[in-house]
């Protein structure tokens, strides 16, 4: 693994995860479907073609990148959810305008901005059994580390706690 995160890591991240959702989708509609609409699978599915069909056109620039991100998410996503995605990734891409690597241990930081807007715009707050508490897993299971396989490993335990 990459010893930054740079475009091309999270090109091959988008990738990995676009397909995780395809899998999951029949999963995350059930399960969203018992406290809401049910089409959280769906709106997942849709916003990662959304942005593996722009991989190609992504810049160096990691908040470019991001924010072409929050933009394909959105045009084939009008949810709630779809918006706390994009407010996040958008709070992100400002903090990392012009990098073009991030050390992994500035990770936890970024998922912390994405936190703190997604909260803010939400209007929601930790503990509210919300999407919001696995993000945050993620923020403490990466905090400090600098081993993207240990961060990845950490933070997927976490998610686990939380659904």
């Amino acid at each position: 693994m990459a010893d930054t995160l740079t475009v091309e890591t999270l090109k091959a991240a988008l990738v990995q995860i676009a397909a995780k959702m395809e899998a999951a989708a029949g999963e995350l509609n059930e399960l969203d479907g018992a406290l809401g609409d049910g089409d959280l699978g769906v709106t997942m599915v849709r916003g990662t073609r959304a942005i593996v069909s722009e991989l190609g056109e992504f810049p160096d620039d990691m908040g470019q990148a991001l924010l072409q991100c929050a933009q394909g998410f959105t045009k084939t996503s009008g949810s709630t959810f779809g918006t706390l995605v994009a407010t996040g990734l958008i709070a992100v891409a400002r903090q990392t305008r012009e990098q073009r690597e991030i050390a992994w241990r500035d990770v936890s930081g970024l998922i912390d901005t994405a936190l703190t807007s997604m909260i803010s715009r939400g209007k929601a707050a930790l503990g509210d059994k919300t999407m919001l508490d696995a993000v945050d897993g993620v923020r403490r299971a990466t905090e400090g580390r600098d081993d993207p396989g240990q961060m990845l490993a950490a933070a997927n335990d976490e998610v686990q706690k939380v659904i």
